[in-house]
């Protein structure tokens, strides 16, 4: 059984993660902004005997982070899914860019997961892994344009999470970067290309395949590299 925390768990692939992990057997804290709002989340956790438990936490503030991960008590986590985003204003005027909505979306987004990181670092240990929700829209192989907050937010991610593998590399600490494909949620739309239950099987394999030597490098959800 692996103690699993889960950012984002609310709806779409999280959720999705939070259901294939639980019926695994596995432990799960699962994080929403707002608990009251996630109603399935909610029936999931009441009839879970306590396998999954519901805890408020706003990856954009400092002071829900910590709440949020001190109301998980001090059980030690074996993965922690960082899966929480906005997509922001996906094309935006170049000349008029909406500063208030790119910076909302670097605090989620990019400021976000190395919150919640560092929140709940003191309880990992060797062989514990944070698996780390980008996008292919963050390779600079990406041949389009728009997008301007959350390719920023997706990028930074990638190299900031890639410093993180290179400090926590001695501590046995595995940091993963994951495009998750493009999926049939409220943010891809029911036209995408994967259901959430193929993106989240092949998603929790990866993860619990990653390994050390491949900590912050860039994988697709079917554990094809992907290109930077």
């Amino acid at each position: 059984m692996a103690n699993v925390a889960m950012t984002g768990a609310g709806r779409g692939i999280a959720l999705e993660l939070v259901k294939q992990h639980y019926a695994k057997g596995d432990r799960v804290f699962a994080l929403v902004r707002n608990p009251a709002g996630a109603s399935e989340l909610n029936a999931l956790a009441e009839s879970s005997g306590g396998q999954v438990t519901v805890h408020e936490m706003d990856v954009g503030n400092d002071a829900s982070v910590a709440a949020g991960a001190a109301s998980t008590g001090d059980t030690p986590i074996d993965i922690l899914y960082n899966v929480a985003g906005v997509l922001g204003e996906p094309s935006p005027q170049l000349e008029a860019m909406d500063w208030k909505d790119f910076d909302d979306t670097i605090e989620i987004m990019l400021k976000g997961p190395m919150r919640v990181m560092l929140a709940f670092l003191p309880r990992m240990s060797e062989g514990s892994k944070v698996i780390n929700f980008s996008s292919q829209l963050a390779a600079s192989t990406w041949p389009y344009g728009g997008y301007y907050p959350y390719v920023a937010a997706k990028a930074g991610l990638n190299r900031m999470m890639r410093s993180a593998a290179i400090d926590l590399k001695d501590r046995g600490i595995v940091i993963g970067l994951l495009h998750p494909g493009y999926v049939q949620t409220d943010m891809g739309g029911p036209n995408a290309e994967i259901s959430p239950e193929e993106s989240a099987s092949q998603i929790i394999a990866l993860a619990e395949g990653w390994t050390l030597d491949k900590s912050g490098d860039f994988y697709k959800w079917n554990g094809e590299q992907h290109a930077w």
